[in-house]
Protein backbone atom coordinates (compact mmCIF):
# COMPACT_ATOMS: atom_id res chain seq x y z
CA UNK A 1 0.00 0.00 0.00
CA UNK A 2 2.75 2.44 0.80
CA UNK A 3 4.28 1.54 -2.49
CA UNK A 4 1.75 2.06 -4.69
CA UNK A 5 1.16 5.72 -3.01
CA UNK A 6 4.58 6.53 -3.35
CA UNK A 7 4.33 5.45 -7.10
CA UNK A 8 1.47 7.71 -7.32
CA UNK A 9 3.08 10.53 -5.77
CA UNK A 10 6.10 10.60 -7.86
CA UNK A 11 3.63 10.36 -10.75
CA UNK A 12 2.14 13.47 -9.79
CA UNK A 13 5.42 15.45 -8.91
CA UNK A 14 6.90 14.09 -12.47
CA UNK A 15 3.45 15.59 -13.88
CA UNK A 16 4.06 18.97 -12.22
CA UNK A 17 7.39 19.01 -13.44
CA UNK A 18 6.98 18.69 -17.00
CA UNK A 19 4.28 20.99 -16.89
CA UNK A 20 6.08 23.83 -14.85
CA UNK A 21 8.93 23.50 -17.57
CA UNK A 22 6.20 24.02 -20.76
CA UNK A 23 4.60 26.53 -18.80
CA UNK A 24 8.22 28.33 -18.48
CA UNK A 25 9.08 27.72 -22.15
CA UNK A 26 6.49 29.57 -23.52
CA UNK A 27 7.22 32.33 -21.37
CA UNK A 28 10.39 32.84 -22.93
CA UNK A 29 9.21 32.44 -26.27
CA UNK A 30 6.71 35.23 -25.63
CA UNK A 31 9.56 37.49 -24.12
CA UNK A 32 11.81 36.84 -27.58
CA UNK A 33 8.50 38.13 -29.85
CA UNK A 34 8.16 41.16 -27.47
CA UNK A 35 12.17 41.96 -27.53
CA UNK A 36 11.93 42.01 -31.68
CA UNK A 37 8.81 44.12 -32.09
CA UNK A 38 10.00 46.43 -29.71
CA UNK A 39 11.42 49.33 -31.33
CA UNK A 40 11.52 53.01 -29.56
CA UNK A 41 11.07 56.06 -31.77
CA UNK A 42 14.64 57.00 -31.82
CA UNK A 43 15.67 53.89 -33.21
CA UNK A 44 13.15 54.03 -36.15
CA UNK A 45 14.10 57.51 -37.04
CA UNK A 46 17.98 56.46 -37.23
CA UNK A 47 17.27 53.99 -39.33
CA UNK A 48 15.10 55.77 -41.77
CA UNK A 49 18.08 58.67 -41.47
CA UNK A 50 20.18 55.89 -42.93
CA UNK A 51 17.93 54.83 -45.83
CA UNK A 52 17.38 58.81 -46.53
CA UNK A 53 21.28 59.05 -47.16
CA UNK A 54 21.79 56.35 -49.02
CA UNK A 55 18.98 57.56 -51.18
CA UNK A 56 20.54 60.97 -51.63
CA UNK A 57 24.12 59.15 -52.58
CA UNK A 58 22.17 56.97 -55.40
CA UNK A 59 20.19 60.09 -56.51
CA UNK A 60 24.23 61.93 -56.93
CA UNK A 61 25.66 59.05 -58.08
CA UNK A 62 22.61 58.51 -61.16
CA UNK A 63 22.84 62.29 -61.73
CA UNK A 64 26.55 62.17 -62.24
CA UNK A 65 26.16 59.19 -64.99
CA UNK A 66 23.33 61.28 -66.69
CA UNK A 67 25.43 64.01 -67.22
CA UNK A 68 28.44 61.56 -68.40
CA UNK A 69 26.28 59.94 -70.50
CA UNK A 70 25.20 63.25 -72.01
CA UNK A 71 28.88 64.18 -72.69
CA UNK A 72 29.55 61.42 -74.30
CA UNK A 73 26.41 61.83 -76.48
CA UNK A 74 27.63 65.25 -77.34
CA UNK A 75 31.13 63.94 -78.24
CA UNK A 76 29.70 61.06 -80.38
CA UNK A 77 27.98 64.02 -82.17
CA UNK A 78 31.15 66.14 -82.96
CA UNK A 79 32.96 63.04 -83.69
CA UNK A 80 30.06 61.72 -85.94
CA UNK A 81 29.73 65.43 -87.46
CA UNK A 82 33.76 65.02 -88.38
CA UNK A 83 33.66 61.77 -90.07
CA UNK A 84 30.88 62.81 -92.48
CA UNK A 85 32.79 65.89 -93.27
CA UNK A 86 35.70 64.38 -93.48
CA UNK A 87 33.83 61.48 -96.00
CA UNK A 88 32.44 64.17 -98.04
CA UNK A 89 35.50 65.66 -98.53
CA UNK A 90 36.89 62.24 -99.56
CA UNK A 91 34.45 61.46 -102.31
CA UNK A 92 34.75 65.42 -103.00
CA UNK A 93 38.61 64.52 -103.78
CA UNK A 94 38.54 60.93 -105.49
CA UNK A 95 35.03 61.02 -106.63
CA UNK A 96 31.32 59.75 -105.13
CA UNK A 97 30.04 57.08 -103.44
CA UNK A 98 28.15 55.35 -106.20
CA UNK A 99 31.52 55.53 -108.37
CA UNK A 100 33.83 53.84 -105.47
CA UNK A 101 31.28 50.95 -105.49
CA UNK A 102 31.60 50.64 -109.21
CA UNK A 103 35.23 50.67 -108.96
CA UNK A 104 35.62 48.56 -106.52
CA UNK A 105 33.34 45.58 -108.20
CA UNK A 106 35.48 46.09 -111.30
CA UNK A 107 39.23 46.16 -109.75
CA UNK A 108 37.98 42.97 -108.24
CA UNK A 109 37.27 41.12 -111.41
CA UNK A 110 40.21 42.95 -112.83
CA UNK A 111 42.24 41.42 -110.14
CA UNK A 112 41.23 37.86 -111.12
CA UNK A 113 42.09 38.56 -114.52
CA UNK A 114 45.57 39.68 -113.47
CA UNK A 115 46.35 36.71 -111.37
CA UNK A 116 45.37 34.37 -114.31
CA UNK A 117 47.16 35.74 -116.93
CA UNK A 118 48.40 33.13 -119.38
CA UNK A 119 50.93 35.42 -121.28
CA UNK A 120 52.18 37.90 -123.54
CA UNK A 121 48.97 37.97 -125.65
CA UNK A 122 46.66 38.08 -122.10
CA UNK A 123 48.95 41.05 -120.78
CA UNK A 124 48.06 42.93 -123.99
CA UNK A 125 44.32 42.35 -123.83
CA UNK A 126 44.72 43.40 -120.11
CA UNK A 127 46.19 46.17 -121.00
CA UNK A 128 43.66 47.67 -123.76
CA UNK A 129 40.32 46.38 -122.21
CA UNK A 130 40.94 46.94 -118.22
CA UNK A 131 43.63 48.90 -117.02
CA UNK A 132 42.75 52.07 -118.69
CA UNK A 133 39.40 52.16 -116.09
CA UNK A 134 41.39 51.38 -113.21
CA UNK A 135 43.62 53.96 -114.21
CA UNK A 136 41.69 56.57 -115.23
CA UNK A 137 38.79 56.09 -112.47
CA UNK A 138 37.50 58.62 -110.66
CA UNK A 139 38.71 62.38 -110.13
CA UNK A 140 42.08 62.73 -111.97
CA UNK A 141 42.19 58.56 -111.47
CA UNK A 142 42.37 59.07 -107.96
CA UNK A 143 39.90 55.85 -106.61
CA UNK A 144 43.57 53.53 -107.52
CA UNK A 145 44.94 55.84 -104.48
CA UNK A 146 42.45 54.76 -101.70
CA UNK A 147 44.98 52.68 -98.96
CA UNK A 148 42.64 49.76 -100.28
CA UNK A 149 43.70 49.85 -103.51
CA UNK A 150 46.62 51.07 -103.77
CA UNK A 151 48.89 48.31 -102.92
CA UNK A 152 47.27 45.67 -105.05
CA UNK A 153 47.23 48.08 -108.06
CA UNK A 154 51.04 48.07 -107.65
CA UNK A 155 50.67 44.44 -107.29
CA UNK A 156 48.86 43.85 -110.36
CA UNK A 157 51.14 46.57 -112.63
CA UNK A 158 54.30 44.18 -111.76
CA UNK A 159 52.34 41.18 -112.41
CA UNK A 160 51.03 42.61 -115.79
CA UNK A 161 54.90 43.61 -116.86
CA UNK A 162 55.96 39.57 -115.77
CA UNK A 163 53.03 38.32 -117.71
CA UNK A 164 54.36 40.07 -120.85
CA UNK A 165 57.39 38.32 -120.63
CA UNK A 166 56.06 35.01 -119.76
CA UNK A 167 55.83 32.60 -122.85
CA UNK A 168 54.35 29.60 -122.96
CA UNK A 169 56.87 26.69 -124.98
CA UNK A 170 56.62 23.72 -126.62
CA UNK A 171 59.33 21.30 -127.10
CA UNK A 172 60.74 19.59 -130.33
CA UNK A 173 63.33 16.69 -131.28
CA UNK A 174 65.34 17.03 -133.96
CA UNK A 175 65.56 14.45 -136.17
CA UNK A 176 68.66 13.75 -139.09
CA UNK A 177 68.18 16.29 -142.12
CA UNK A 178 66.31 19.02 -139.65
CA UNK A 179 67.31 22.66 -139.65
CA UNK A 180 65.87 25.53 -137.84
CA UNK A 181 64.31 26.54 -141.41
CA UNK A 182 62.76 23.59 -141.70
CA UNK A 183 61.30 23.20 -138.18
CA UNK A 184 59.77 26.60 -138.25
CA UNK A 185 58.10 25.74 -141.39
CA UNK A 186 56.04 22.57 -139.91
CA UNK A 187 52.50 22.88 -139.79
CA UNK A 188 52.18 22.01 -135.93
CA UNK A 189 55.22 24.62 -135.36
CA UNK A 190 54.59 27.91 -136.58
CA UNK A 191 53.52 27.53 -140.38
CA UNK A 192 56.11 30.08 -141.81
CA UNK A 193 60.00 29.07 -141.98
CA UNK A 194 61.03 32.60 -141.90
CA UNK A 195 60.07 32.53 -137.98
CA UNK A 196 63.69 30.04 -137.63
CA UNK A 197 65.50 33.12 -135.55
CA UNK A 198 62.99 32.61 -132.54
CA UNK A 199 63.62 29.01 -131.83
CA UNK A 200 67.32 30.10 -132.28
CA UNK A 201 66.36 32.88 -129.57
CA UNK A 202 65.18 30.24 -127.38
CA UNK A 203 67.79 27.49 -127.27
CA UNK A 204 71.46 29.33 -128.05
CA UNK A 205 71.64 29.59 -124.63
CA UNK A 206 71.28 26.03 -123.87
CA UNK A 207 68.55 23.34 -125.54
CA UNK A 208 65.79 21.24 -122.81
CA UNK A 209 68.02 17.98 -123.49
CA UNK A 210 70.62 16.66 -125.79
CA UNK A 211 72.26 13.51 -126.49
CA UNK A 212 75.98 12.72 -124.44
CA UNK A 213 79.09 14.28 -126.60
CA UNK A 214 75.72 16.57 -128.21
CA UNK A 215 76.01 20.04 -127.99
CA UNK A 216 73.69 21.57 -125.31
CA UNK A 217 73.79 25.05 -126.84
CA UNK A 218 73.38 26.40 -130.30
CA UNK A 219 75.90 29.28 -131.18
CA UNK A 220 75.45 28.59 -134.79
CA UNK A 221 72.00 28.22 -136.46
CA UNK A 222 73.03 26.23 -139.21
CA UNK A 223 74.41 23.59 -136.69
CA UNK A 224 71.35 21.71 -134.66
CA UNK A 225 72.41 17.75 -133.94
CA UNK A 226 69.32 14.74 -133.82
CA UNK A 227 68.70 13.96 -130.31
CA UNK A 228 68.35 17.92 -129.11
CA UNK A 229 64.96 19.23 -127.61
CA UNK A 230 64.44 22.06 -128.52
CA UNK A 231 62.36 24.60 -126.93
CA UNK A 232 59.14 26.12 -129.09
CA UNK A 233 57.79 29.29 -127.64
CA UNK A 234 54.33 30.70 -128.18
CA UNK A 235 55.02 33.61 -130.25
CA UNK A 236 52.98 37.15 -130.15
CA UNK A 237 52.80 39.06 -133.39
CA UNK A 238 55.36 41.12 -132.31
CA UNK A 239 57.66 38.82 -131.62
CA UNK A 240 56.73 37.18 -134.88
CA UNK A 241 57.20 39.99 -136.69
CA UNK A 242 60.75 40.50 -134.90
CA UNK A 243 61.66 37.34 -135.88
CA UNK A 244 60.94 38.24 -139.72
CA UNK A 245 62.98 41.29 -139.23
CA UNK A 246 65.89 39.49 -138.25
CA UNK A 247 65.42 36.45 -140.36
CA UNK A 248 65.11 39.28 -143.27
CA UNK A 249 68.01 40.88 -142.06
CA UNK A 250 69.81 37.54 -141.82
CA UNK A 251 69.79 36.61 -145.51
CA UNK A 252 70.64 39.83 -146.59
CA UNK A 253 74.03 39.48 -144.69
CA UNK A 254 74.21 35.86 -146.00
CA UNK A 255 74.13 37.68 -149.63
CA UNK A 256 76.15 40.40 -149.10
CA UNK A 257 79.10 37.50 -147.38
CA UNK A 258 78.35 35.61 -150.42
CA UNK A 259 79.27 38.44 -153.13
CA UNK A 260 82.10 39.18 -151.30
CA UNK A 261 83.06 35.64 -151.01
CA UNK A 262 82.95 35.37 -154.51
CA UNK A 263 84.55 38.64 -155.52
CA UNK A 264 87.76 37.26 -153.98
CA UNK A 265 87.48 33.84 -155.91
CA UNK A 266 87.73 36.26 -158.55
CA UNK A 267 90.64 38.00 -157.92
CA UNK A 268 92.58 34.73 -156.60
CA UNK A 269 91.73 33.70 -160.61
CA UNK A 270 93.09 36.75 -162.11
CA UNK A 271 96.18 36.36 -159.87
CA UNK A 272 96.36 33.00 -161.12
CA UNK A 273 95.67 34.09 -164.53
CA UNK A 274 98.41 36.53 -164.56
CA UNK A 275 101.11 34.26 -162.94
CA UNK A 276 100.19 31.51 -165.69
CA UNK A 277 100.73 34.64 -168.64
CA UNK A 278 103.86 35.68 -166.81
CA UNK A 279 105.41 31.61 -167.19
Amino acid sequence: MKFHKLLVFMMVFSLAVIANSTFAQDDDDDDGEMVEQEMDEDMWQAQMDEYAAKKTDLTNQLEALNTDVDGLKKRLGDVTAVEENSINSLWGLVGSKSGYDEYKTKFADAEKRVNACKGPDDAADIEANLWPYLTDAGVSGRYKCLPEFWDRYNAMKKKIADCKGKMETGTYTVVKGDCLYKIAGMKNIYGNSKLWPAIWDANKSGVVSAPPKVKKTIPNPNLIYPGQVLKIPTLTDAQKTDAMKKSNSYKTKRKMKSKVDSGDMKKDEKKDMKKDEKK
